[in-house]
């Protein structure tokens, strides 16, 4: 485990932005776009809409990558 951010671009809506997350994080997050089908950039930018504003887009990711892990774990029960 690294522990440390890392930044990595991203594409929503048309414009660059850049995200900060923890190398893990991005390795479940690029699989599960994948399983879905999707871009991360498509899936970045469903969680950004979804999201709100008290929250920003790397822990709105991040919620969203444990959520879908705590999901498969309760569907494997």
């Amino acid at each position: 485990m690294s522990g440390r951010p890392v930044k990595h671009s991203l594409t929503l809506h048309g414009h660059r932005t850049s995200v900060s997350l923890e190398e893990e994080f991005w390795q479940a997050f690029r699989e599960i776009a994948a399983e879905k089908g999707t871009a991360i950039n498509a899936l970045a930018a469903e969680i950004d809409a979804d999201r709100g504003m008290e929250s920003g887009l790397a822990s709105a990711i991040r919620v969203y990558v444990l959520k879908t892990l705590q999901n498969r774990l309760r569907s494997d029960m």
